[in-house]
């Protein structure tokens, strides 16, 4: 069904020889200049990016020809990996432009959603956040499940239907208790925050996405500083009870009941971050299957050894399954499942290294080669670092996105890479 949330099988390769195929660079960059670049999504046929100060681009993915641009009202709040089957998506914006005395960028006021198709640049609808004036990007999330769009924004929540953007239901946020985020795909999760005598503790909440109506509730134990919701479904848990690191992951069954808490043990690194938008839904370097998890490691300074490794966890009881490791200087990160497999990115810290897609095998262990390819010299750190760069691979081809948008010192040309995508070999 088109409103359906993509879930996307890619075929292996033939052959694992990749090479490079679009470079997408943008004129115009100052040296050192840099903006927030929130928002990356492919198609059979493009490759778009969302730029912080308010635009939205799409290039073709053979060419690297200039497809699109939807220029938006004023900057850029918040996006969401989710695409639709046929190829749709949303992001949050603000109505209008706002900038303080000396020209710096105002980041609140963060209250229109935009509806808009990644193949065509076309907006099929927006609609106006009810009484979000106050919200920024820090606080804006928005998400989608089937048929269905869903806003947070702090001090209120809000879903819209995907044919036409007709308003579904909404929350003011004016309990002591308010929805903070939401987690789509498959189903809608409601991260909700409630103050209670002055302490912040944290709900989970199944939502009925056309009605808003909660199905169950998993109440978060209290002391717990941030929690995000990286899987809908099955239901998936990060809290953080320490100093900025996730401690545990936990995870439920389809009625909202405890299964197992898996600990991090400072061992493992799921780069759960808010950074500068309030994403609760995504974990750089967690990836969550039917029946496993797959998180890694932090990395590893000994001389010789892994650099990293990926360790799968038995969503049921919680006990580690497979370890799946890295090599020296080429650490190992998870990036998405591909049908019962996951496709995971080894990176190169070295010139002559070879950057890889694996595709690697819960039940046996194996790594096998999806797509190995070189950079041509882009081994910034900004590339090999999930929580620098977003790395997607749709439709057999690999894209690599630096986070943040820069100018490059070193160029005449005021140029500044906003992606790189890699394809099988001819």
């Amino acid at each position: 069904m088109p409103d359906d949330i993509r879930e996307t099988v890619d075929k292996v390769p033939g052959s694992p020889e990749g090479q490079m195929g679009v470079r997408w660079y943008e004129e115009g960059y100052k040296k050192y200049e840099s903006h927030k670049a929130p928002g990356i999504w492919a198609t059979a046929k493009i490759i778009a990016r969302g730029i912080g100060t308010g635009e939205l681009t799409g290039v073709d993915a053979k060419t690297g020809d200039k497809a699109w641009t939807l220029k938006l009202k004023g900057h850029l709040c918040a996006t969401t990996q989710h695409v639709t089957v046929d190829g749709r998506t949303a992001v949050v914006a603000q109505s209008q432009p706002a900038r303080t005395e000396n020209g710096a960028p105002v980041l609140d006021g963060c209250d229109e959603v935009i509806f808009f198709d990644v193949n065509t640049g076309k907006k099929l609808w927006e609609a106006k956040l009810p009484n979000a004036q106050s919200a920024s990007t820090f606080s804006t999330n928005v998400t989608m499940t089937r048929g269905t769009v869903a806003v947070a924004w702090g001090d209120g929540s809000a879903a819209y239907t995907m044919d036409h953007g007709k308003r579904l239901w909404t929350s003011t946020g004016t309990s002591a208790c308010r929805d903070v985020g939401f987690s789509g795909g498959h189903a809608l999760l409601a991260l909700v925050s409630c103050d209670k005598s002055g302490d912040t503790v944290f709900e989970v909440q199944k939502v009925e996405p056309h009605t808003g109506k909660p199905e169950w509730l998993y109440k978060v134990s209290p002391g717990v500083k941030s929690v995000y919701v990286p899987s809908s479904e099955p239901p998936v848990i990060a809290v953080e009870a320490g100093d900025e690191q996730i401690t545990e992951l936990i995870t439920l069954d389809d009625k909202g009941r405890h299964r197992a808490t898996i600990s991090m043990e400072g061992v493992y690194d799921p780069m759960c971050s808010h950074q500068d938008y309030g994403v609760v839904e995504r974990c750089d370097a967690l990836v969550v299957g039917s029946r496993q998890l797959f998180v890694a490691s932090k990395d590893s300074i000994e001389v010789n050894q892994p650099s990293n490794w990926i360790v799968s966890f038995d969503l049921a009881t919680g006990r580690s399954m497979r370890k799946f490791d890295g090599r020296a200087a080429e650490p190992i990160y998870p990036v998405r499942m591909n049908g019962d497999k996951l496709l995971a990115y080894r990176g190169t810290s070295t010139d002559v290294g070879l950057s890889a897609i694996m595709s690697l095998d819960p039940s046996t262990g194996q790594q096998t080669p999806f797509l190995l390819f070189g950079l041509d010299g882009q081994t910034s750190s900004d590339l090999q670092d999930p929580s620098m760069a977003d790395v997607l691979v749709e439709h057999g081809r690999v894209v690599l996105a630096p986070k943040e948008i820069e100018g490059d010192a070193a160029d005449e040309h005021n140029l500044a890479l906003v992606a790189l995508c890699v394809e099988p070999a001819k």
